[in-house]
């Protein structure tokens, strides 16, 4: 069951900019952490950005690798998340997914209940 719908992936040129959207369903997006995750083959999936719950304090914390060109952002009625992707580079290719979760501590997977199906997101020239 997927508890999100994803969209905004696609192709896009070195620094170029993309958003993704996560709506959530079944639930309440407002009142869990989200997190956004990344992989691309062979290697492990890991954290870009994951915010708390509103509920909670709202802390945010991004890779080191996206700090200053990604932002997350939430719409409360909407029940949806996004991830802003700017500058991006040719690095950033990889699937993106979402996740729900009641609180984070290190913006890993493993602490992350709720999963979107993912979107693939290239960069490329």
């Amino acid at each position: 069951q997927d508890h999100f719908v994803e969209s905004g992936g696609g192709l896009v040129q070195p620094g170029g900019s993309l958003r993704l959207s996560c709506e959530a369903r079944g639930f309440i997006l407002d009142y869990y952490a989200i997190g956004w995750f990344r992989q691309v083959p062979g290697k492990e999936r890991e954290g870009v950005a994951c915010i708390s719950s509103s509920e909670s304090d709202g802390r945010s914390v991004y890779a080191d690798s996206v700090k200053g060109r990604f932002t997350m952002s939430k719409n409360r009625h909407h029940n949806e998340a996004y991830l802003q992707m700017d500058a991006l580079k040719t690095e950033d290719t990889a699937v993106y997914s979402c996740a729900a979760g009641p609180g984070f501590t290190d913006c890993r997977p493993a602490e992350f209940d709720y999963w979107g199906q993912g979107t693939q997101v290239t960069v490329s020239s």
